[in-house]
Parts: structure tokens; sequence; C-alpha cells
């Protein structure tokens, strides 16, 4: 397969999204090719949780085509479905359900949604639990562990639908800033073995560190879209030298 005929994992075009009279995205034209890192950046209010949730649909746009792996997003019923177990998606909250324990959590969807094997579900389960570094929380509850170590859980859970794609809305700004790391630790891990990810994110050392690219939003629009060595050191836009300046001096 030549790169030309690989459909990009993630492709936006002329995408745009109101809420109200609120023109939240506007006419975003984006591309992730496989196994590529996107951190998204931008001041509060840019669109960037939005473009996230669109997606995998958590949003529906008012215009333009988003495509997953070369197909376009399906309305509703079983095809979105099956789109949204392609997509593994992490949250600022861990949505994780407080009757279950930890490794029921992570494999819940694996055996409702791609009916596996509750025994294969169970060891591919203590696997990622492990990768993620949570193997000795297994059998307790979400509320036994520190905000970290659910978020961590969370991760594994979408990692068991072996997604194709992973999405992160700001997937560290409820911890407490100890915990911070050890949740980005796990996602450079998985940046490194190639996993396609598209991170929404305040964590300027994560972009800096594991993202091939940076994409800087402000006002809905897609601003810059540059390497992270570009765009820390010599941004382009105003917009962006404002919002560096502001962050990188504190």
């Amino acid at each position: 397969m030549t790169a030309a005929s690989t459909p990009p994992m993630i492709r936006m075009a002329g995408v745009d999204k109101f809420f109200g009279p609120l023109h939240v995205l506007r006419n975003v034209q984006l591309e992730v090719p496989k196994g590529q890192v996107v951190v998204v950046l931008g001041p509060s209010g840019s669109g960037k949780s939005t473009l996230c949730r669109t997606i995998n649909r958590l949003e529906p746009i008012d215009s333009g085509v988003i495509e997953v792996d070369g197909q376009p997003l399906p309305a509703e019923g079983k095809e979105l479905a099956r789109l949204r177990a392609d997509v593994g998606m992490v949250f600022q909250s861990f949505n994780l359900f407080a009757h279950k324990t930890i490794i029921e959590n992570v494999m819940l969807a694996p055996v409702k949604v791609r009916k596996t094997p509750a025994s294969e579900a169970r060891k591919t389960a203590m696997e990622l639990l492990e990768r993620v570094g949570i193997a000795n929380q297994a059998e307790k509850f979400p509320a036994q562990l520190s905000g970290g170590q659910q978020q961590r859980a969370a991760i594994a859970r979408a990692l068991a639908m072996k997604p194709k794609v992973m999405l992160f809305d700001e997937p560290t700004s409820a911890l407490d800033p100890e915990m911070v790391q050890e949740v980005l630790d796990v996602m450079t891990g998985l940046a490194k073995d190639g996993m396609t990810m598209l991170v929404v994110t305040h964590e300027m050392g994560f972009a800096r560190k594991a993202a091939d690219r940076v994409i800087f939003m402000s006002d809905g629009e897609v601003v810059e879209d540059s390497t992270p060595e570009e765009f820390f050191s010599a941004p382009k836009s105003n917009r962006a030298k404002d919002f560096l300046g502001k962050i990188l001096t504190h």
C-alpha cells in the first residue's frame, strides 16, 4: 500500500458546528494519518473538545465530512455503534461503573459489544491493566482507587476494544498535579507503540515530547498545524504567540 492509497485514520473536511448562534467549529480541515499522535492546543472555548467529540459523533456536525479509516461517520444505529467500538475515547471524568470492579469495567464492552468470551476478555483485561500499571488493583472498585489510577483504568477499558484510534479529551485536567504524570506516561507509551491518537490537552510537556503534530485552535478554527518543534519555538500566528506567552511564562 502506498501512502496515497491508504486513507487517513481521521479525515475532517469543511466541518462546521453550531451551538445555537455560537459557531464553535469553523470549516475545520484535518487529516490524521495512521500511527500519528496529534495534540490539539488552544485557549478555553476554542472548540478543542467539540472537535474531539465530533469524531465519534458524540456531537453531530452541521456540515462537512468526517471519516474514520476511510469510512464516513454513520448517523446512528448499529453502524454508529460499530464505529464507536473502533474509536476509543478517554474523557476528563473517568466514567467507570462504580458497582463493578476495575477488571469488570475493562471486560464489559468486549464481552457485550464484541461478543468476546469472558475468559478471553479477562485475560486481555489483565494484560491491559498490567500495561497501564494497575494490575494489582484489578479486583478493587473505582472508589478505592486514586484519580490517576481510575484514569489509567479508563484508558485500559478503551484499549480493550482494540480501537483503531484513541481520542483523549483533556484526560488529566481533573487530576491532582501529582497524578498527571502517571497518566501521561501511559499515553506516551501508547504513542511509542504506534497508536493513532488525537489528544486535547493543556500539558505542554506531553505535546513537546509525544506529539508528531500540534494543532492550534482559536475561535473554532485550526490556526496552526505544525511540528511541536516549530510550534513552540516559532509559532506563526499572533494568536498562538499570545497563547504561548501566557502559559509558558508561568
